[in-house]
């Protein structure tokens, strides 16, 4: 005869820290052994995820379970990694699949939905910190996502995936400058190189970079500053881009614009702009994709009225403007 073994409330635990799951090595050193293991399935008190790995509670698993049992059925030194460590910190807002488990180089594992195993050679990423589940640091995440050969970089332009990170309040220019020069090697150092030199002069946002990169510079436009507080009859608020000396604002709304209360504020602080003398102009994020040339024009026009010496450069996509 065999002694019946339940799991106890230190197992439990662990388990609730692990989304619900368990693996057989944890269960039987708390003394839950295989044949108990094979009862508590077959009664439905847990069922089996993978080899060796139980889900606890007689329900089904979610993305969390599924993203702990990739972690777990690996053993030591396995980590999410690229979209899947990034859902969890915020970067990306749906769950992503396949779950992606980083492996040590060392170990041979088949991808098997909903899990792709991708081995990884030692002294890349930053050493594992404890963080539940086990992942790779944001830093680590972002600069992997700007890899064009890592699984979910598609998703996302370089310039995207930076901008997103660092305006989320994830992580800074300067942290993933410091990873990036750890890394021996990577395929867009020189392009991550200037998007964190852009990023760690103001340009927080991915329309802020897409100005900077495709309307100012390249039409020739003078340096502005980027999200300068200004208090006023408004209130506080911050500009996205400014040319202080000219009296000009440029504000870069989202794919929707501001609606409701929000485009009131907008109002407001335009209108408290040009009682001190500045000029707002305002694009969205189609004006920048479908035409940063004509956006440059307007700019550089108005800066022209206001005392800009110029000259306004037509770059190679400039089409004919008057004047």
């Amino acid at each position: 005869m065999y002694a019946r073994s339940d799991p106890d409330d230190k197992l439990r635990t662990l388990a609730e820290l692990q989304a619900g799951v368990l693996t057989a090595e944890q269960a039987t050193a708390a003394g839950v052994g295989p044949r108990s293991q094979q009862r508590l399935v077959s009664q439905g008190h847990w069922s089996r995820l993978t080899d060796g790995v139980f889900l606890v509670g007689g329900l089904a698993p979610d993305w969390s379970a599924m993203a702990w049992a990739g972690v777990l059925q690996v053993g030591d030194h396995a980590r999410l990694g690229g979209t899947s460590a990034g859902f969890i910190d915020g970067l990306i807002d749906q769950p992503p699949e396949p779950i992606l488990v980083l492996v040590p180089h060392a170990t041979q594992r088949q991808n098997r939905s909903p899990w792709m195993f991708r081995r990884e050679r030692p002294e890349i990423r930053q050493l594992q910190m404890r963080r539940d589940p086990p992942r790779t640091t944001i830093e680590d995440t972002v600069l992997d996502l700007c890899d064009p050969s890592f699984p979910g970089s598609d998703q996302r332009t370089p310039a995207d995936w930076i901008a997103d990170a660092v305006q989320q309040h994830l992580t800074t220019p300067q942290r993933l400058r410091r990873s990036l020069d750890g890394r021996r090697r990577h395929p867009r150092r020189r392009l991550l190189e200037r998007l964190l030199d852009d990023v760690g002069r103001g340009a927080q946002s991915r329309l802020e970079l897409s100005y900077l990169r495709d309307v100012e510079r390249p039409h020739g436009l003078p340096a502005s500053v980027r999200q300068r507080r200004t208090d006023n009859s408004a209130g506080r608020s911050f500009s996205d881009v400014r040319y202080e000396k000219y009296g000009v604002i440029v504000e870069l709304d989202g794919e929707t614009g501001h609606v409701g209360s929000g485009r009131f504020r907008d109002m407001a602080r335009d209108n408290a702009a040009l009682l001190d003398g500045a000029v707002t102009l305002r694009y969205g994020s189609y004006d920048l994709l479908t035409g940063p040339c004509e956006v440059g024009w307007q700019v550089g026009q108005l800066l022209l009225q206001r005392g800009w010496p110029g000259p306004f450069v037509r770059c190679s996509g400039c089409v004919s403007f008057p004047g």
